[in-house]
């Protein structure tokens, strides 16, 4: 079942099974949550373009930068939790790292353990 939150334009909770029953994996889910919500990348690329230009910062973390955008949507909200799972953080940050390959120096990027 989904969970609509109408404070935040586009967010959308979804518990994702596989057809068996197991969880998905951790790369279906960020897929699944990265459709419903592209705002997320949107405001992390815009986080990321500021810090590293107005701050001047060289680099910048992803961890830094999750909970800088929970206390923005936490903040800007009222009801339901505002949920960014921890789980897709590398995920996002290669995504960051595809659309803007200069910032690729900025973040610190490990291999996958899982799928």
């Amino acid at each position: 079942m989904a969970v609509v939150q109408d404070e935040i334009p586009g967010l959308v909770i979804h518990t994702v099974r596989q057809p068996d029953g197991k969880a998905a994996t951790i790369q279906a889910q960020f897929e699944v949550f990265h459709q419903l919500n592209p705002w997320v990348l949107q405001a992390l690329e815009t986080l990321t373009g500021d810090y590293l230009k107005r701050v001047g910062q060289a680099r910048v973390g992803i961890g830094m930068l999750f909970e800088v955008l929970r206390w923005r949507y936490a903040a800007a909200t009222a009801g339901d939790e505002f949920r960014l799972n921890n789980n897709f953080r590398s995920r996002y940050v290669r995504l960051l790292i595809e659309r803007h390959p200069e910032w690729a120096p900025a973040f610190e990027v490990r291999a996958l353990r899982t799928d």
